[in-house]
């Protein structure tokens, strides 16, 4: 069994930054996916942000050049850096954990960004 705990949502302003993290527990494999998607309102799932334990990241362009993906693999532990948040990027945010055939969701977090 793989447990995810995240934190680091809340309310922020436009242009304002915010730090999400998400720390995971248990059967935790070597190699593995870890990663960041969003689900706004009325809108499907999408992935922001995930770095595999090797070090490769990939974006969504929506947020390339504002987030940045980074994990301490001795911890565990994945972060997402936002800068310069825009209205848009209000959402729910999910942590994801993947290795094999075993996947895991986090809670979610809530994103608001708003004046």
């Amino acid at each position: 069994q793989v447990q995810l705990v995240e934190s680091g949502g809340g309310l922020v302003q436009p242009g304002g930054s915010l730090r999400l993290s998400c720390a995971a527990s248990g059967s935790i494999f070597s190699s593995n996916f870890m990663g960041w998607y969003r689900q706004g309102p009325g809108k499907q799932r999408e992935l922001v942000a995930g770095m595999n334990s090797g070090g490769s990241t990939n974006y969504a362009d929506s947020v390339k050049g504002r987030f940045t993906i980074s994990r301490d693999n001795a911890k565990n532990t994945v972060y997402l850096r936002m800068n310069n948040l825009k209205p848009e990027d209000t959402a729910v945010y999910y942590c994801y954990y993947g290795s094999g055939n075993i996947s895991k969701w986090g809670q979610g977090t809530q994103v608001t960004v708003s004046s």
